[in-house]
């Protein structure tokens, strides 16, 4: 009897523990474990740095270029050097950009020479309008606008009127000829249109070009000058009358202007600090 009872009561003792399971013990959970976040897909863990997660490789970056603008192609003027230049009007709606005496000037978009002067015949005495860019040259691009380069130390030989160019192809050397003389060798770069030698003003610019020598800069060769030169030309008229810098004995001005020289910048513009926008220096 007594071994029956001892039996007995190992059996009700097994079947308390069994239904009494599933408190377990303190502190330790009896649930199955939970799936990983991610859809079972698991970051690599760095056994150096424990508790640090190492992303998965992936593919290289997808270069895209960037979107075309129009159906010409451009070159940034100075072509192997450092520049600098302004990014805001000064006297004239044109650009001086900064760069050592010899760099080279090359063609922004390809085109057919228009204007070529080899013979620097300014002079502070009688501070003729046509004479104050010096050595230049000019390009009626297949845009249909002109581009003017000046102040050049040189120009490339067999540059002349009627010279079919390149985007990017020499036309000269940079320099500090015309009213440039006393400043730091540089590239008097303007955008217009197509006008004749005598309405000189035109040529020396209309359009301001910093946005472009930007984005030629930048990467995107096709973002054309053509749209606003044509509303500047609808709104201004062809030939508009000089009424900056002009010489009473060189231009049909109503307002003539002194003759005195009025040179926009005499030396590259320093950056005030990180925030000043206003000059954009290119290294080489």
């Amino acid at each position: 009897m007594r071994s029956g009872r001892l039996a007995a009561l190992a059996g009700a003792a097994f079947v308390a523990a069994s239904c009494g399971a599933p408190a377990g013990v303190a502190g330790v959970s009896t649930l199955p474990p939970a799936p990983p976040p991610g859809n079972g897909i698991t970051a690599a863990t760095d056994d150096s740095q424990p508790g640090h997660v190492v992303p998965p490789a992936g593919d290289e970056p997808v270069r895209v270029p960037p979107p075309k603008m129009s159906p010409y192609t451009y070159a940034f003027p100075i072509k192997g050097c450092k520049v600098s230049y302004s990014r805001k009007l000064l006297v004239l709606p044109k650009t001086t950009i900064w760069a050592k005496k010899g760099c080279a000037f090359v063609s922004p978009v390809d085109g057919v020479v228009q204007e070529v002067n080899v013979n620097n015949a300014w002079a502070p005495s009688t501070d003729r309008g046509p004479d104050r860019e010096g050595r230049f040259v000019t390009i009626k691009g297949e845009d249909g606008v002109l581009y003017l380069g000046g102040h050049l130390d040189s120009v490339e030989e067999g540059v002349t009127p009627g010279t079919k160019v390149k985007a990017g192809q020499l036309l000269g050397r940079v320099g500090n000829t015309g009213n440039a003389r006393d400043t730091a060798s540089n590239l008097c770069f303007a955008i217009s249109w197509p006008v004749e030698s005598q309405y000189w003003w035109v040529r020396r610019g209309v359009v301001p070009p910093w946005p472009y020598l930007d984005a030629w800069d930048d990467g995107n060769r096709t973002v054309s000058p053509r749209k606003a030169m044509l509303t500047l030309r609808k709104r201004l008229g062809a030939t508009p009358p000089c009424t900056q810098l002009c010489s009473s004995s060189s231009s049909n001005s109503s307002k003539p202007q002194p003759t005195t020289p009025t040179p926009d910048e005499t030396k590259p513009p320093k950056k005030k600090n990180d925030n000043d926008n206003d000059t954009v220096v290119i290294p080489l």
